[in-house]
């Protein structure tokens, strides 16, 4: 005789809304490479707060050069080697993690505050509104991105506040477009409708309402941009548009190893395994965070 299944039940007095938080947790904890991603992003946030204080040479993030001991390879003193002019690549790769983390985060945020103000009110009031917004969504997508920021950069001047303020000015449209996808499909349901029939305006019905109701797809694209937004700044310091000497900039960094590879291949090689560490966990974590919050990725 077959056994009957036996039905788990969620716990008495448990919200609907607390049991899909925790059903999602669990997905995401059971996701192996989201948890690595998790894990080494942690990891290089303890660093970024910690650098200041563990570095054994802070002072070579603020020009301290040494002539005798430029190029030297990675020792007991220098972990990472030194640069063209002596400097400690150990404390100066350590002392950027914050500057990097920084440059992410004011990228993402200003380009998703642009992005889903310009798609959502675009979706929502439609006709001449939509047309116009989407139109000038359109041009911007036609340049491809690392260009149009060096064409904006360049126009603002040098310097890594203008880095991010040029790459927020064309990174955007995506999420914009995203935005007035997920604006359609909601602005038609009863709980819009709901708010409308009690005398909600249209700017709260849109920013209180549908808005929230959209969160999920816009924060997996923000975790997963934020890596290339990252690597982008790091393009732009990478020729010269960027952070200044002797600001510790990664990009900037391997750009000034790049004269000395492969002889002395330490001065370019542990920036640029710095960004790609980062970027990995970026992308590692936003593929756990699409697996939980966006349905439709689920298998």
């Amino acid at each position: 005789m077959a056994e009957t299944p036996v039905l788990v039940q969620p716990e008495r007095g448990q919200s609907p809304r607390m049991e899909n938080f925790r059903r999602a947790v669990y997905r995401f904890r059971t996701n192996t490479l989201s948890m690595v991603g998790l894990v080494m992003l942690v990891f290089i946030v303890v660093i970024a707060f910690a650098a200041p204080v563990i570095v054994p040479h802070p002072e070579d993030a603020e020009g301290k050069t040494r002539v005798t001991a430029r190029l030297e390879a990675p020792s007991a003193e220098f972990p990472f080697g030194t640069d063209n002019v002596g400097r400690d690549i150990y404390s100066r790769l350590l002392l950027g993690t914050g500057l990097a983390l920084q440059v992410g985060i004011v990228i993402i945020v200003l380009a998703t505050a642009i992005g889903v103000t310009i798609g959502g009110v675009a979706a929502y009031f439609g006709g001449w509104v939509d047309e116009i917004l989407m139109r000038i969504t359109d041009i911007f997508l036609t340049v491809p991105a690392l260009i149009l920021a060096i064409a904006v950069t360049a126009a603002l001047g040098k310097g890594i506040i203008n880095v991010m303020i040029g790459i927020s000015l064309v990174w955007w449209p995506g999420f914009a477009r995203l935005t007035r996808s997920l604006v359609l499909s909601l602005k038609e349901e009863p709980f819009v409708e709901a708010a409308r029939g009690l005398g909600a305006s249209d700017l709260r019905v849109l920013f209180r309402h549908i808005l929230p109701n959209a969160l999920s797809p816009i924060i997996v694209k923000m975790s997963t941009d934020f890596g290339f937004a990252v690597l982008t700044a790091a393009a732009l310091s990478f020729i010269g548009l960027g952070a200044q000497p002797p600001t510790p900039e990664w990009g900037a960094m391997i750009n000034e190893g790049r004269d000395y590879f492969p002889q002395q291949w330490w001065v370019a090689t542990f920036p640029g395994m710095a960004i790609f560490l980062l970027v990995f966990s970026w992308n590692l974590l936003g593929d756990g965070l699409r697996d939980v919050l966006d349905p439709r990725s689920r298998r």
